[in-house]
């Protein structure tokens, strides 16, 4: 008896020492992730969502809305700034960590082990990426992390109130990106292929869920049929093109070795092939698994013909995190594949981390200007080309400036002073919430600003027949060129009267 009380003391202070390590860790991963939030300059996606919470509506093109109710609410407190554009999503992932933590402690039994989960998911390139930039894979992260938690929750204590919760989750996944479909088939599997599940089909409390969540995405849904189903024909289109090929298989593979770290992923890998193996046996890890199978069928099947986007598979990654905690926790032979990965996982991570980070901030490694691709990814040298079309704009008497592809719309729009409208010409699809220009601006004197002359020049010809150039601009990184932009002036516009004005909400 003295000896089973010192043992489970024993055991008692270990878990305290192991969750206040995992404590630091995290915390110490969050804290990097909003400095550097507020450092980087805005991707072109998110300086494009940023413009769509300047015209908030049920949906659009690319996406539901809520990203762009996200960017607002931070925006109103932090302003139009790179770190108010991100707020939302920095919050997101402390929420979505500590759902995770709870999550992986419960479904594993272990309260160590669910801090381990929580490492392990911070500790990843995909969600330190995508939990510090303002995009919807930062909400359905969380969105994600919660519904885990939820179906977590109902499978411990039965109660069936947990399923409003479950529906929620699912609802603000759906209105973040049309992928988060495939969480609500892992429930779906969950309930039709384990014992547990089954029994809960015979109440109300899974339906009222499924209610909660498809309530949800009406919104959506009529703005899509009233836009002949826009957003679903981009999205969906990408089901069945491209022709069969291994390329973007072992494409798919290999980033996603990347951006979960090779040992992390190894774990999750191994957990999933246990649950899996042991299904349909009574697992509370089964709802894990059952959460990330739907998604992984459809991307290896995806990848076969087309490429998969390292970050679409991002919302499993929560799941993934709680079966690779798992596995630290049984048993493993000496020296075996699992043991070394269960000693290297978050050590290489976080060594990963630290070497993405370090190239960010210092640009150490030699992978500067146009070679790097996250400063042709980031507004990197952005701000001072701005200033300097400002000045072109100033001295030529331009009333505006015009674009012909999103990326150069939303970083000038973000960068340029506020009172300088920005017109996109070819790309209304993006922009059907945002006012038109009018015969009077289109008439007058105009710059033309373009990444691309040989590609989108024929845009701005079949509207203007005076166009001439007006100055190179380069933005740099280091001291070294990223890219070059060219600004053009505009006369002699012809036609109907074209373009949207994104940015029209912001001019005062």
């Amino acid at each position: 008896m003295v000896t089973r009380t010192i043992e489970a003391d024993f055991r008692g202070d270990m878990t305290l020492k192991a969750s206040r390590a995992s404590l630091y860790i995290v915390g110490a991963l969050i804290a990097l992730r909003v400095v550097t939030a507020a450092y980087l300059p805005l991707s072109f996606d998110e300086s494009y969502f940023w413009l769509w919470s300047k015209h908030l509506a049920v949906s659009y093109y690319d996406h539901p809305p809520l990203i762009a109710l996200a960017i607002k609410l931070g925006t109103l407190i932090f302003g139009d700034t790179e770190f108010g554009v991100r707020t939302a999503s920095l919050a997101a992932s402390i929420a979505a960590s500590w759902a995770v933590w709870r999550a992986g402690a419960i479904l594993t039994g272990d309260e160590a082990a669910g801090g381990v989960a929580c490492c392990f998911f911070n500790a990843t390139l995909m969600v330190a990426s995508q939990s510090m930039a303002a995009t919807p894979d930062a909400l359905v992260l969380a969105a994600s992390a919660f519904l885990l938690l939820g179906m977590a929750k109902l499978q411990d204590t039965l109660d069936g109130r947990w399923w409003l919760a479950i529906g929620a989750a699912l609802g603000a996944a759906l209105l973040t990106k049309y992928t988060a479909f495939f969480l609500g088939a892992g429930v779906a599997l969950w309930l039709a292929g384990t014992r547990e599940g089954r029994v809960w089909l015979r109440s109300p409390w899974p339906y009222a869920a499924a209610l909660l969540a498809f309530a949800c995405l009406v919104p959506n849904l009529l703005w899509n049929a009233a836009h002949d189903w826009i957003s679903f024909r981009f999205q969906f289109g990408r089901v069945v093109s491209g022709a069969p090929t291994m390329r973007y298989f072992l494409e798919f593979i290999g980033g996603q070795f990347a951006l979960a770290s090779p040992f992390i992923l190894i774990l999750a890998v191994a957990g999933l092939a246990r649950q899996t193996w042991r299904w349909p046996a009574t697992e509370p890890l089964a709802i894990a698994a059952a959460l990330v199978w739907p998604a992984l069928i459809y991307f290896s099947i995806h990848s076969i013909h087309d490429r998969v986007q390292g970050n679409w598979p991002s919302f499993i990654y929560p799941a993934l995190a709680v079966l690779a905690a798992a596995m630290t926790v049984s048993h493993a032979r000496r020296f075996s594949l699992l043991a070394i990965s269960r000693m290297l996982a978050l050590p290489v991570a976080l060594c990963v981390l630290l070497v993405v980070y370090g190239q960010i901030i210092t640009g150490a490694l030699p992978l500067t200007g146009r070679y790097d691709p996250v400063a042709r990814m980031l507004a990197v040298g952005v701000a001072p080309v701005a200033d300097d079309i400002e000045k072109i704009a100033a001295e030529r008497g331009a009333s505006a400036i015009v674009t012909t592809d999103y990326v150069m719309t939303g970083w000038l729009s973000f960068y340029l002073h506020p009172t300088i409208p920005v017109i996109q010409i070819t790309e209304d699809y993006r922009w059907l919430q945002t006012p038109r220009a009018d015969s009077n601006m289109l008439h007058a004197p105009l710059l033309y600003v373009t990444q691309n002359p040989k590609i989108e020049m024929q845009d701005a010809a079949a509207h203007f027949s005076n166009i001439k150039l007006v100055s190179t601009l380069v933005r740099r990184h280091l001291g070294a060129e990223v890219e070059k932009i060219y600004v053009y002036s505009l006369a002699g516009f012809h036609g109907a009267v074209i373009g949207r004005l994104p940015n029209a909400a912001r001019i005062r």
